[in-house]
């Protein structure tokens, strides 16, 4: 998701991946897998097969390990301030993990087109040596706004084509 908050100084732009669920709904599918596992469990147990018991709790592990893994990886925020002749790019999750401070007029917007319509291009802000990811885990739309966005604020992306392949999805 790409959002524009308000920022005296300039522009402040919040890329957040989508989340579908808040970690309060992933809990509750959760519970209510349990219950329906339970129930299934139970009803097998009583018929003599109990050995269904313990590959079900491994099954709700499991599935718990994944929704809790997911969950946590839609946590992500990019934070991207344009202030002056200053770009700020802070990364991380509850708190800020890594930041990039780059001068606006020397930084560059490339943009590596996708090798099929489905996935979104890869966009990097790149100064000097540096290179830095940005927003990579947006879908298809929230990338085209973003470089819509990034295009109103002065930016000329260098797009560069995918190199072709060779192989079976061609």
């Amino acid at each position: 998701m790409v959002e524009k908050l308000d920022h005296p100084g300039g522009t402040r732009l919040l890329l957040t991946p989508n989340r579908s669920l808040s970690w309060k709904g992933n809990v509750r599918i959760w519970i209510g897998l349990v219950m329906l596992s339970a129930i299934i469990g139970i009803g097998w147990a009583f018929a003599g097969a109990w050995i269904i018991l313990p590959f079900a709790g491994l099954e709700l592990i499991a599935v718990a390990a994944g929704i809790y893994l997911t969950s946590r990886d839609c946590q992500r925020k990019e934070v991207l301030t344009m202030e002056g002749d200053e770009i700020l790019l802070e990364k991380g999750r509850k708190q800020k993990n890594a930041q990039w401070s780059l001068p606006r007029p020397y930084t560059r917007l490339q943009l590596n087109e996708p090798v099929h319509p489905f996935a979104p291009a890869k966009l990097f802000l790149s100064h000097r040596n540096d290179r830095v990811s940005l927003g990579g885990f947006l879908n298809v739309e929230d990338t085209e706004r973003l470089v819509e966005t990034l295009e109103s604020l002065g930016f000329v992306p260098e797009r560069k084509q995918p190199d072709p392949e060779i192989g079976l999805w061609f």
